[in-house]
């Protein structure tokens, strides 16, 4: 947790920078400096928490000395009316940072609350559950982390950590085994190598070349039946595309071995979480 704080550490600065600006001229108006004050964090509906290491750098950004207390922990399902994690600081600290803390924690556990009713759903089945690439600009380390406290894992981070040969990279080939062959001249030997198929034609070419992953793209549920009998364990099959929270039990049905969801995170409702002030104090 310390190292994805780090890693976010400049994209917190920077919300806050886009919010304050040169200043929070309404707060620093009404509100003396001195004065501190505790803030209740509460959900208002029923959720999956993610984000609090995230709202404690907010705050201690404002105000280094701000104390936190919380029984939850990020994965924990919170109910409406519950009381997630008190804040106490100065009161400018507060009142400056609530909209950005709440803006990481309410789309951050949106993730989470979501990824958690697909783990769910198929969670006898043993398939493995991933996210894609599909994340906010910026927030891909925050989102993918939100994923995995729902209880689904990550596909590869981005370009550089895995191999996965796509249509236009196939039709930029000249076709399948060219572009594996291109791949494994030069690979890194610890990479597994992913093809993108759309059809069953493309499913035997894939693992003619050797291919370890075949990803089974948009593929309706009667080819995607065929194509994990035709393989028969000789690689991993992914699918992708289309897989929407009614479809898959049945997908997981299959036999694959991974389903991607890009609606994990792209589609994820932000829930609503609400800050209120509990006790306000002026220092002495």
């Amino acid at each position: 947790m310390k190292e994805l704080i780090a890693q976010n550490r400049e994209l917190i600065r920077l919300a806050l920078e886009e919010d304050i600006g040169a200043g929070d001229v309404t707060t620093d108006a009404l509100i003396a400096p001195e004065r501190t004050a505790t803030a209740i964090i509460s959900a208002k509906e029923s959720l999956v928490i993610a984000g609090l290491s995230v709202v404690k750098e907010v705050f201690t950004t404002l105000d280094p000395a701000a104390s936190f207390d919380t029984t939850f922990q990020d994965g924990d399902r919170v109910e409406n009316e519950d009381d997630i994690v008190a804040v106490r600081g100065t009161l400018r600290a507060l009142l400056t940072g609530e909209r950005t803390a709440l803006n990481f924690l309410q789309r951050l556990s949106g993730i989470s609350t979501n990824t958690r009713k697909y783990v769910e759903r198929v969670a006898e089945t043993g398939v493995r559950l991933t996210d894609t690439r599909k994340t906010t600009p910026g927030w891909r380390s925050l989102e993918k982390y939100a994923v995995t406290v729902g209880g689904a894992h990550n596909h590869r981070f981005g370009l550089y950590d895995a191999i996965l040969i796509k249509d236009n990279h196939i039709a930029a080939c000249g076709g399948i085994s060219e572009a594996v062959a291109k791949v494994q001249s030069d690979k890194d030997p610890s990479l597994q190598i992913e093809v993108e198929v759309s059809d069953l034609g493309q499913v035997n070419d894939a693992l003619e070349s050797g291919a370890d992953i075949i990803m089974l793209d948009n593929m309706n549920l009667a080819d995607i039946h065929r194509a994990v009998a035709f393989v028969k364990g000789r690689a991993l099959i992914e699918v992708s595309g289309g897989v929407t929270l009614d479809r898959l039990a049945e997908i997981a049905d299959t036999g694959v071995d991974i389903i991607s969801i890009g609606a994990l995170t792209h589609s994820a409702r932000a829930v609503d979480i609400s800050m209120r002030l509990a006790g306000v104090n002026t220092i002495v």
